[in-house]
């Protein structure tokens, strides 16, 4: 894992709102693909791929087990971007972009 990564991508990932509810269910633990993809009623690639940068970078982490694709969040790591001083005023642009889209 590197810890190299374009923050505002990150950012603008933990604020969609698909995303943000799958990083939700994952902060209470490992789910598995299938749970994730019921939950969020989209298809389990479409999780695969709106979760992939952040596994690239190492926020979420994806295991197989048991021939079964599951994730779980790096919740250290999460909270890190959004609590640095340098990404503050991304995570209020991102909740700027995230009302515009729900107004």
């Amino acid at each position: 894992m590197d810890d190299s990564y374009d923050r505002e991508k990150v950012v603008d990932c933990m604020f969609d709102p698909i995303t943000s509810a799958l990083i939700a269910e994952l902060e209470d633990g490992e789910k598995n693909l299938q749970y994730l993809s019921e939950k969020a009623t989209i298809s389990e690639n479409e999780v695969t791929d709106r979760l992939s940068y952040l596994i690239t970078c190492g926020f979420i982490i994806q295991k197989q087990v048991d021939g079964k694709t599951t994730f779980s969040a790096n919740i250290e790591k999460l909270s890190k971007v959004v609590e640095d001083g340098e990404n503050f005023g991304a995570a209020i642009e991102g909740l700027e972009k995230m009302d515009s889209f729900l107004n």
